[in-house]
């Protein structure tokens, strides 16, 4: 069992290890964790399936490290593991480019420097099985210009043995000085000032894990302490006692709830008090929450027949009182007054293809890092489907859209 302290997979560095069969992929996962996470082979194709795995690595902190299957797999069953590995850039924040240093840079390497060209993925090109030939003089650096045309440079090109452990603490420095990209908007901190208490709504149902708060609680918690405020934490039902014990003396500077309890909420919180979801926040920090916003107005155009599709980053098991599978598609039908089809998809199952959708509803992705949510955001708009959130949806359902988002309206 992971510790409640440990760093959430969905704010750690995702690194992949990316690369053709038997380049020695699996080999140099297993060398830069001192683990053997990897299963390794002499057999080209021993990795059938991406392994990922959450750990601490000096000098890099928090990661998941990615293994995945050789990008020239053959025939059907290989093009699925190669489109396995492709999703698998869709979440890469850092990539390592696994190359034979005997075979030299081949075809599927050059194509996948140019995917990580189109998708912004800064990369360490390893030229890997250094210690299998005494004259081996890396020409990679005088011809990767030619090679790669089309693509980015690797920040850095390294000779490493996997076998002797040469040039793992390069590599690991030079994945290290690697700022994938600037970090986005944190959770709430920003809006709060040191000695400003923040009431946090937190329904306790049949929805709600035994014995703990679920993630999104947790990290603005901690995200309140990191500013200096003070987190008062209080369920739905002890709300309204709680407001009027602190009006006058502590009252709270911001009140952050629960999406599914907003209507309730709303109206025991004064007017003058700012007021937004957890959702919401979370929208912010994943960098959803503008095109979610921008996504509301597809709702009035609904007709009846249109898909909506649901989607969640976590996977768990659904619950006769879902958010996703029961609450959203009720609330969504009862405003519109209109005969949807839903469908619902969770984890990795999220389509490429949206184009028989109407509106994307997403969860606040507190499982998934930022590169993920914002490659959805973007397959989404690029397609021309509007997509929203949980919370966004429903404070606009509930009519308190604008007052959830005025929490972000300059500096507080």
């Amino acid at each position: 069992m992971s510790s409640l302290n440990a760093t959430p997979s969905g704010e750690r560095v995702h690194i992949g290890f990316f690369g053709r069969r038997n380049a020695g992929k699996s080999s140099l996962v297993n060398a830069v964790t001192g683990q053997k996470l990897a299963v390794v082979s002499d057999v080209p194709g021993t990795t059938t399936d991406p392994i990922s795995k959450a750990m601490e690595i000096l000098p890099l902190g928090p990661v998941v490290i990615i293994d995945t299957p050789g990008f020239d797999d053959e025939g059907s069953l290989g093009e699925l593991r190669v489109e396995q590995t492709r999703k698998m850039l869709v979440k890469t924040d850092i990539a390592v480019l696994v190359v034979d240093s005997i075979e030299g840079i081949k075809e599927s390497d050059i194509e996948l420097a140019k995917l990580f060209s189109e998708r912004r993925i800064p990369y360490v090109l390893v030229l890997n099985k250094s210690d299998l030939s005494d004259d081996y003089v890396p020409t990679a650096l005088e011809t990767l210009g030619d090679e790669l045309s089309g693509a980015i440079a690797p920040t850095a090109v390294l000779d490493a043995s996997a076998k002797t452990g040469e040039g793992i603490n390069d590599l690991k420095n030079a994945i290290a000085k690697i700022n994938p990209d600037e970090e986005g908007f944190p959770i709430v901190r920003d809006k709060i000032k040191a000695g400003d208490i923040v009431l946090l709504v937190v329904p306790i149902d049949e929805a709600a894990p035994k014995g703990r708060l679920i993630l999104p609680q947790q990290q603005t918690i901690r995200d309140i302490l990191d500013a200096g405020g003070s987190a008062v934490v209080v369920k739905d039902t002890e709300l309204e006692e709680t407001l009027a014990k602190l009006e006058g003396k502590a009252r709270p500077a911001l009140v952050i709830t629960d999406s599914q309890v907003f209507g309730k909420v709303m109206r025991m919180v004064p007017e003058d008090m700012l007021l937004t979801s957890f959702s919401i926040l979370m929208a912010r920090h994943k960098g959803l929450l503008d095109e979610a916003v921008r996504g509301i107005a597809a709702i009035d155009n609904l007709k009846d027949g249109d898909k909506v599709l649901i989607a969640e980053g976590c996977t768990h098991h659904r619950q006769c009182g879902d958010i996703g599978s029961v609450k959203i598609p009720k609330w969504l039908s009862d405003y519109t007054k209109k005969e949807l089809v839903y469908e619902t998809v969770s984890g990795t199952e999220y389509p490429s293809d949206l184009s028989e959708y109407a509106l994307v509803v997403h969860c606040g992705g507190c499982m998934l890092n930022e590169k993920e949510v914002m490659h959805r955001t973007r397959e989404a708009a690029s397609q021309g489907i509007p997509i929203t959130n949980y919370g966004t949806l429903i404070a606009h359902l509930n009519g308190i859209l604008e007052r959830s988002l005025e929490v972000f309206q300059g500096n507080n």
